[in-house]
């Protein structure tokens, strides 16, 4: 949940960042193109002062008179010029120079300078040029009008490079760059405690939702920081927990005692019907009936005994050598699948993991004890050990009949038992049972077809410690 909320809190803070940085950036850029403005707006207007003496046109009566003063404003042109390196110039209504530098600089038919002259003659002053940017190597051109009686007799143009205005936007654009990086690292570093804070609750929830489901019912969520809301959740999820741990400590302790408390009345029971047999024919049909069935009806309420107590027991976990452990249980197992005339094997490498030996060793014999019961004479029952992942697999594969897809989906559920096999001896909570006290220890167990037939058990049991370490020992 992490990775998809934080993406989409930096999506959000970058978004109003450039919105506050774009609008800034362009602050910037027309502050420093205005400061530079104004400036020519004052040259210019120094200019036109000086040129307001000097309006007669070249070969007028009065040229005599004013050559000292245009002498001057060429001087003062040109020292202007030489220094900031911006050409300038006054020239009158039909575009004529009265004074200029450098001299060969004239207004053009065309282009920017040409529509500041053209605008001055109508008496306005420059005062918004055309925006400049640092990608941008234009000029900035700035016009006004020489005014003598309220009429523009002369216009004095100046066109500035802008370089340096150029380098002073970039400068000022860096700034906000840096300004603009390092709120968004903070705004990161922000929203990773944001969403720490949130979702550390979460992430313990779903923990203790996973222990609980696979059969950690004391685990418990520690309250303490985030939401209120999540705190909230918190306390009624462990309300909640305790509560279905009461009810399924209930449904246990009910099923253990009636199993209990039924074994001495169908003691007494059995004991009678053999007393009843007595006095009997002993190939009485009846009589073996009854007999059958209480000796399975006491072996039902043994495996109930069982299923109640390993649902209730927590698991001896530790390091332990699944092969050796599988080893033992095919040497015990042996005898009786050569008695029923099958064969079985075993390829059991030296390979750690983190079991309980005793519950695995029971769930090991009730799957051995069903592959060899029901593979045909002349079949093969095979247990293999191998490391996969996480886990330790133990694969019990046999040559039987197998079962269904159907068959499949019900198999290990409590008392369930194919059609096909009804008259073979047990009580359908063998792996039921062997389910349980898996679950106890992390460990699981699986069904599926064996090609070309059979069966194909897998139980999985976990290579890591509640540390989540390496078992030393463990073999590659």
């Amino acid at each position: 949940m992490r990775t998809r909320l934080l993406p989409l809190l930096i999506v959000l803070l970058a978004a109003v960042l450039l919105a506050l940085g774009v609008p800034l950036a362009g602050s910037v850029a027309a502050a420093q193109q205005q400061s530079v403005v104004v400036d020519r707006i004052d040259d210019t207007a120094r200019f036109a002062a000086l040129a307001q003496f000097v309006t007669d046109a070249p070969g007028g009566s009065r040229r005599t008179s004013t050559d000292e003063r245009r002498e001057s404003l060429r001087s003062e042109l040109e020292s202007y010029y030489g220094v900031y390196g911006i050409r300038a110039g006054v020239f009158y209504r039909n575009g004529s120079a009265m004074a200029n530098a450098p001299d060969d600089w004239l207004v053009p038919q065309t282009g920017e300078v040409r529509r500041a002259f053209d605008e001055a003659l109508l008496s306005r002053r420059s005062h918004d040029p055309r925006q400049v940017w640092p990608w941008q190597r234009s000029r900035l051109v700035v016009a006004s009008p020489v005014i003598r009686d309220g009429d523009v007799v002369a216009v004095v143009v100046t066109d500035s490079p802008t370089g340096q205005l150029r380098s002073r936007i970039l400068r000022g654009w860096l700034f906000i760059g840096a300004g603009e990086i390092a709120a968004m690292l903070l705004a990161v570093g922000a929203a990773l405690r944001l969403t720490g804070w949130v979702l550390r609750p979460v992430r313990i929830l779903d923990a203790t939702t996973h222990d609980i489901a696979t059969g950690r019912l004391k685990s418990r969520v520690a309250v303490g920081g985030g939401p209120p809301e999540l705190r909230r959740l918190a306390r009624s999820f462990n309300e909640m927990a305790d509560n279905v741990e009461a009810v399924l400590e209930q449904q246990r302790a009910f099923v253990a005692d009636a199993s209990h408390q039924l074994r001495n009345p169908l003691a007494a029971l059995l004991l009678r019907i053999e007393l009843l047999a007595l006095e009997l024919p002993e190939d009485n049909e009846e009589i073996a009936s009854v007999r059958t069935e209480g000796k399975r009806l006491a072996q039902v309420l043994d495996d109930l005994l069982d299923l109640a107590l390993a649902e209730h027991a927590e698991a001896d976990l530790r390091l332990t050598d699944i092969g050796a452990l599988a080893e033992e249980r095919v040497a015990a197992w042996a005898p009786a699948a050569r008695a029923r005339g099958v064969r079985l094997t075993g390829d059991c490498p030296p390979t750690t993991a983190w079991a309980d030996p005793i519950a695995l060793s029971s769930a090991l014999d009730a799957v051995i004890d069903n592959a060899v019961k029901f593979t045909p004479e002349g079949g093969t029952v095979e247990v293999a050990v191998c490391v996969d992942g996480d886990t330790t697999t133990v694969v019990v594969t046999d040559t039987g009949p197998g079962l269904t897809d159907e068959e499949l989906a019900r198999v290990g559920d409590r008392f369930w038992r194919s059609g096909r096999h009804q008259n073979v001896k047990g009580s359908g909570l063998g792996l039921s049972i062997s389910r349980a006290l898996l679950a106890a220890g992390g460990g699981s167990i699986d069904y599926a077809h064996h090609e070309p037939r059979g069966l194909r058990v897998t139980v999985r049991v976990p290579r890591h410690g509640e540390t989540g370490g390496e078992p030393a020992g463990v073999a590659p």
